[in-house]
């Protein structure tokens, strides 16, 4: 039996997660998705005071007024970066990082920064004209697609009309702000990128270019697991996820 903490991307709560925590509860493991706070069922919280700590501590309390140690703590899409965070500021109740088609940042780098100029404007743009300067709501899918360059791959209108029904606008500051690490634990922890909209040999080639914050991915510690579909595994594809984090309990 493994303890999973699951950390969701952008506009998503923990409900996201439903059918991969129900069948690895099947399976016997304990599993706490997490809702950060702004986003779903806590969108009450949500403001401009709302930063990337914010989040990191929200997964943090979890873990720590929980007791939870041996942790397997799954980040998806951003929700990569606020488990990096979180592996820094308790590296010790960690047992494996699992980013789901996600990665890690350096110290010092916020989110938005990795983003090419003309998607960093398009962010700007909303967040100033539909988001009242500090919130991003849910793109449409044209431009999730084509702005933003996210793959809509295996999300049917099924999939869609849940995912658009209870999205909630992302408070920005999470992404202005640049990441802090400071406890160099955190980089012997195993780690696990499931690459669901890059190949291997697309990332082994990112690695190989030179990029700062690609190089995040590279060392002794990282495995590197594929599961082709689009950028919402957890829509597309929870029943291989579900197994696949089963699997990994086992490494």
């Amino acid at each position: 039996m493994a303890t999973f903490v699951l950390v969701p991307g952008f506009w998503l709560g923990g409900w996201c997660w439903q059918r991969i925590a129900r069948q690895l509860r099947y399976l016997g493991h304990d599993v706490y998705p997490v809702t950060l706070t702004g986003l779903g069922e806590r969108a009450h919280l949500a403001g401009p005071q709302v930063n990337l700590e914010t989040h990191i501590t929200d997964v943090v309390n979890l873990i720590e007024f929980e007791g939870l140690r041996d942790v397997m703590l799954v980040g998806h899409s951003a929700g990569g970066v606020v488990i990096t965070g979180v592996a820094d500021r308790i590296p010790s109740r960690i047992s494996q990082l699992v980013y789901l088609d996600s990665a890690p940042l350096a110290d010092g780098v916020a989110q938005i920064d990795t983003n090419a100029p003309e998607v960093r404007a398009f962010i700007e743009r909303a967040v100033a004209e539909r988001g009242d300067g500090w919130r991003w709501p849910l793109p449409s899918w044209d431009e999730l697609e084509h702005a933003i360059g996210a793959s809509l791959e295996g999300l049917g209108d099924p999939e869609r009309a849940l995912m658009k029904s209870r999205a909630v606008a992302q408070p920005v500051g999470v992404i202005r702000e640049p990441l802090r690490l400071t406890n160099p634990d955190r980089e012997r922890l195993p780690k696990v990128a499931v690459l669901c909209t890059l190949s291997l040999a697309d990332v082994q080639e990112m690695i190989a270019s030179g990029l700062d914050w690609v190089q995040q991915l590279a060392g002794p510690q990282w495995r590197f697991i594929e599961l082709p579909t689009g950028h919402w595994p957890m829509f597309s594809r929870p029943d291989d996820v579900a197994r696949l984090l089963d699997k990994l309990t086992a490494s």
